[in-house]
């Protein structure tokens, strides 16, 4: 039973990840027009979701998934926060990402 608990932290972790990864998509575009911004929000979004709900019982492909799809957004948004210093969106996302990569590192690690 103590195994599934930090799983747990990071499943919860991912999905709030993933709401709020969907909702910046979509302020994204109610703010700026942006369709891209909503499209790519809506598609990593979802997919932190379903890695969130594969953990615990499909725990590789979970976590495989979290990780690549936080490394992508780190890749996206760490360079443009550097560049700009704005915390929102790229700030903010920049965190949720990194958070994001060591929570899947660390879930793997502690298998």
């Amino acid at each position: 039973m103590r195994e599934a608990r930090p799983m747990e932290a990071t499943k919860i972790y991912f999905i709030v990840f993933g709401i709020l990864t969907i909702a910046g998509g979509v302020m994204g575009y109610i703010k700026a027009g942006s369709v891209a911004s909503i499209i790519a929000g809506s598609i990593t979004g979802v997919l932190l979701l379903v890695a969130a709900f594969l953990l615990p019982e499909h725990r590789a492909v979970g976590l495989a998934t979290a990780l690549i799809i936080s490394l992508l957004l780190a890749a996206q948004f760490t360079p443009k926060f550097l560049r700009t210093g704005r915390v929102m969106p790229a700030g903010t996302m920049s965190v949720l990402s990194v958070i994001g990569i060591i929570a899947a590192l660390v879930a793997w690690i502690k298998k």
